[in-house]
């Protein structure tokens, strides 16, 4: 029996080492029956997804700029660092285009013209006639297009977003509406009935008539219902302090206009550049003419219009000149009159959908009491008579009119 503990008290001492069954049983210490398989589908499954980026590559972002753990912000700064500023020119002439020896006439501003070619980044289809490039100050190769340039306060001219105003909240104007209808929209949605009947499309409207009697508000509604650019310019804008700078805004206007698949522009109040030219001996009015023969030369000039349809609005149409009126630039002249009494009372029920008042109002006899009025004034109108029936006005007062 001693010689039995004391064997045993030996192996303690000097245990036996583990074999290769021992340690794999031990690894299965706490494991379910199915991890050893879930742990090789994970792992294929991790194989097979880095084959298939791989194979796609790096994806942009939605900034164009990739991963922020693959950015090397010291790299790009040299290289920007060495990389030299390139130069502004034109392309005036492409040379045996479609082809692989094509070459191109650049136009470098206040230095000279040269027959160039193309960068290592450039496409030959990236570039046309006409259009600005960016060339190295070397050999003057042409290392990337630029866009047009266009003034800023040109773009924002641009209406982003759409207005709130529909056909349905212009009262009065049903025979209006039809004619810009007919102008504006059906060209743009429906080209193929002018095709069939061989005839143009009216390009061009002129709306006219008292103030506030909805001339703005209807081209709100256009610019609503309408999907194509529109381009809102007032009056005024255009008149500049320093001599073509006028013209030079209606050029780039033009020119963003015609880049565009569809675009409506609308001059509000444009009797303040399109009135009749004169001479008053003091050349007052030299650069306001210049602005307005700038405009009636992209109505209807030497290049074609494009698909632009053209709006404008004035309460002074007597004072236009007659070239800018004359058919080809305006095809039609809607006049927008004084609202009568059905016109008033349908104003009235407009403007009262979103007021607290009782449901069996006779708006006929509101409407009674504003003659020849304006349709803003009738829209004034009503807080007033609502505060005269409340008793804030304890005086009579009397509805804005036009003389």
């Amino acid at each position: 029996m001693a010689t039995e503990h004391e064997d045993d008290f030996k192996d303690e001492k000097n245990p036996r080492p583990l074999d290769e069954d021992d340690i794999a049983l031990l690894k299965t210490y706490g494991l379910g029956p199915y991890s050893t398989s879930i742990k090789k589908v994970e792992k294929e499954i991790k194989d097979m997804a880095k084959k298939v980026n791989d194979l796609c590559g790096i994806k942009e972002s939605d900034t164009g700029l990739a991963a922020p753990s693959q950015w090397d912000l010291v790299s790009d700064k040299q290289m920007m660092q060495e990389e030299q500023p390139l130069q502004v020119a034109r392309c005036t002439k492409i040379i045996n285009p479609n082809s692989e020896d094509a070459k191109y006439v650049i136009n470098v501003k206040q230095i000279a013209k040269f027959v160039v070619g193309l960068g290592d980044k450039v496409s030959p289809t990236d570039i046309e006639e006409g259009m600005r490039v960016g060339v190295d100050r070397n050999k003057y190769q042409i290392q990337i297009p630029l866009p047009p340039k266009i003034d800023p306060s040109v773009t924002m001219m641009t209406v982003e977003e759409k207005p709130d105003v529909t056909y349905n909240d212009v009262g009065g104007c049903k025979e209006q509406i039809e004619k810009m209808r007919e102008v504006v929209e059906l060209p743009m949605l429906h080209p193929e009935k002018f095709v069939k009947l061989g005839i143009d499309p009216p390009k061009g409207v002129l709306c006219y008539g008292p103030p506030g009697t909805g001339k703005t508000l209807l081209a709100r509604a256009v610019a609503n219902r309408t999907d194509a650019c529109f381009i809102r310019v007032i009056g005024s804008e255009l008149v500049q302090k320093y001599v073509g700078e006028g013209a030079r805004m209606v050029r780039e206007l033009f020119q963003m206009a015609r880049s565009k698949k569809a675009c409506i522009v609308f001059f509000d109040e444009v009797d303040a550049i399109g009135g009749a030219r004169f001479d008053d001996g003091v050349g007052g009015d030299n650069e306001v003419q210049r602005t307005m023969l700038e405009i009636v030369n992209q109505l209807d000039g030497f290049d074609a219009r494009g698909n632009i349809k053209v709006l404008m609005a004035t309460n002074r149409p007597d004072t236009l000149d007659p070239a800018l009126l004359r058919p080809g630039r305006l095809d039609r002249k809607v006049e927008f009159g004084l609202p009568d009494l059905e016109s008033r009372t349908q104003i009235f029920k407009i403007h009262t959908r979103t007021m607290n008042c009782e449901r069996d109002i006779r708006f006929e006899l509101l409407a009674r009491l504003c003659p020849n009025s304006t349709a803003y004034g009738v829209v004034c109108f009503l807080p007033k008579t609502c505060s005269y029936f409340e008793g804030f006005l304890p005086f009579p007062f009397f509805p804005m009119t036009h003389d």
